[in-house]
């Protein structure tokens, strides 16, 4: 046969790869809405981020990427066929067949160059990472395992079941498409109350902002302090008590702690004017009052998992200000409080996108969860979303049944005011470390007011909370007597980090008792040399988690005969209604 200049060819793969006719018949093919208009035509797209790159540097990654191309197609010619070091195309499909294995090398070289020029653009770090984000979404979007043409892994898997596979695929898809949005899970497994949220417990109180579950003793005698969890309102708290095997809330009642949980309603049109100060107020604050109460403690753990861990925070802080400090320790999980490095979430946030959501919601409305969950799902875009195009409707496979992946798919709304208000303040303004710099339910806030001692999570491949960020936070709390605080670090990411069960002994944690790389009793203010210091420990962090609350948890005391008190009485079993409310 006769062979085209390798040089020649490469430079002519690449130009069909950037025509926007050829980006627009490869969006002919894809078995999901394709992406908006904005990212639309490619070639433009490349026009525009190459006018940001150094002339050199655009150079020496066009030169690259021709040689690599040509290389590719020496090989593919001569029958080689190529190493392919990703898992998307790890199946022996891919290189059974050499059209397949150059087909996804291709994609690979491909998405190398444009990641290639989006690292190179001269921008600010805000606006490099932005530029990458939008560049992954279509790399991710573009890669052959997508679509049913181009994945042999499909093909085959139609061809031994006679086309079997295919009828399903495209039920699934339909059946996803009347409920807007992707199944991660098999839904009918699980039931809020049944096999996943059922650690047996008391709805104590309730208002039109949450719920107050009061959980079971499970041990003859208790600490004295109670312990209050607020887990985020982005999402449900079942989060926190999954099944029994990994359910944080049981670990902490086996423990020996009377566990109260905030269920925060599902908000509803009604109460499309809530703001933030509703859910520091009537929700955090309140729920505090209630504990008290309810067990005649002065004080309580106070724990905040996420965007519930600011809220935690914030209210804590209002009451330091009103002459209060009811928290005997505070917990914070992958929580941010210094706003500096909010991770992959930046992206959607800058002026205008702020400004935008004020415009549409922050005089009333809701931010619809399913648009949240979409949200959090182009995070992770491989995992969340082109998985289970590939699983669901190209292989016509059933989603396992996942109790996490089902609490994913459980999206709640938020109020528009609260949500715009939070949006400004701690992700773009991040005024919320800066004592004084936000006034909440009336009082100037001061984070550096809360006197408790301070546990904080974060884990080492969080993408939502970086754990540097969270580590920053640090050093906002509780500076008169810092050295009672502690920092501990898990593997994994946002959730799975913090929900690694005791009892399996998996993944690991680190902790720093020494302070840096050179010993010292106090903490290092910069994370790397904390990080220098730290040790790891293989198993769960929950372990040193309880014996810090156990060391702020006063004396034993006989655990309670019955939920409540003669004011606060039962009114329906843990989960309660709350958290069943759908937001799709």
């Amino acid at each position: 046969m006769n062979m085209p200049d390798p040089q020649a060819f490469a430079a002519t793969w690449l130009s069909q790869f950037t025509d926007p006719k050829a980006w627009d018949g490869w969006m002919k093919m894809a078995p999901m809405t394709p992406p908006p208009a904005s990212a639309n035509p490619l070639a433009g797209f490349l026009k525009d981020i190459g006018a940001g790159i150094d002339p050199g540097k655009l150079e020496s990654i066009r030169d690259d990427y021709l040689k690599k191309g040509a290389q590719l197609w020496q090989d593919f010619v001569s029958g080689k066929t190529p190493v392919l070091h990703d898992r998307r195309f790890s199946a022996t499909e891919w290189t059974a067949h050499p059209l397949s294995a150059f087909s996804a090398a291709s994609y690979l070289l491909n998405s190398e160059f444009l990641l290639a020029m989006a690292d190179a653009v001269e921008a600010g770090p805000r606006e490099r990472q932005k530029i990458r984000f939008a560049v992954q979404q279509m790399v991710d979007a573009m890669s052959p395992a997508n679509f049913f043409a181009t994945n042999p892994e499909a093909q085959k898997k139609m061809i031994d079941t006679k086309g079997e596979s295919l009828t399903k695929g495209m039920a699934n898809m339909l059946a996803d498409l009347q409920k807007g949005r992707i199944s991660q899970s098999d839904e009918s497994a699980f039931e809020v109350g049944r096999n996943v949220g059922n650690t047996p417990g008391q709805v104590v109180f309730e208002n039109e902002l949450f719920q107050l579950i009061q959980y079971t003793p499970t041990t003859p005698t208790v600490h004295s302090v109670p312990l209050l969890m607020i887990p985020p309102c982005i999402n449900k708290f079942y989060i926190l008590d999954l099944q029994p095997e990994n359910s944080l809330v049981r670990y902490a009642v086996e423990q020996g702690n009377t566990v109260f949980m905030v269920s925060w309603r599902n908000p509803d049109r009604s109460q499309a004017n809530l703001r933030w100060d509703d859910y520091v107020e009537t929700g955090a604050i309140r729920a505090l009052e209630v504990v008290g109460e309810i067990t005649g403690q002065e004080k309580a753990h106070v724990f905040g998992f996420c965007v519930g861990g600011t809220i935690a925070a914030t209210a804590l802080a209002v009451l330091a200000v009103r002459g209060r400090q009811p928290a005997a320790s505070l917990t914070l999980l992958t929580t941010l409080l210094d706003f500096s490095d909010a991770g992959v979430l930046e992206v959607f946030v800058d002026e205008a996108q702020v400004a935008l959501r004020e415009q549409t919601l922050g005089g009333g409305g809701l931010m619809a969860g399913r648009d949240l969950a979409t949200t959090f799902s182009a995070l992770r875009p491989n995992d969340l979303v082109w998985n289970y195009v590939q699983q669901n409707y190209l292989k016509g496979k059933e989603p396992p049944a996942f109790d996490l992946l089902y609490w994913n798919a459980d999206s709640t709304n938020l109020p528009g005011p609260m949500f715009c208000w939070y949006l400004r303040n701690t992700y773009l303004e991040n005024k919320l470390k800066n004592p004084g710099a936000l006034t909440v339910c009336g009082v100037p806030v001061d984070l550096g007011k809360i006197e408790a001692p301070v546990f904080m999570y974060g884990s080492k491949e969080d993408h939502i909370v970086p754990w540097q960020a969270a580590y920053a936070s640090m050093s906002l709390l509780n500076p008169k007597n810092a050295k009672a605080n502690r920092f501990v670090l898990g593997a994994s990411g946002h959730i799975a980090g913090v929900i690694n069960p005791a009892a399996k002994n998996k993944r690991s944690y680190w902790v720093n008792d020494k302070g840096g790389k050179a010993g010292g009793k106090s903490r290092p203010k910069d994370d790397g040399a904390w990080f220098d210091g730290a040790v790891e420990h293989k198993g769960s962090w929950w372990p040193e988690w309880a014996r810090f609350l156990a060391q702020h948890g006063g004396a034993d005391v006989p655990a309670p005969e019955v939920p409540g008190n003669a004011q606060y009485v039962a009114i329906e079993p843990a989960p309660g209604r709350y958290v069943k409310a759908r937001g799709d």
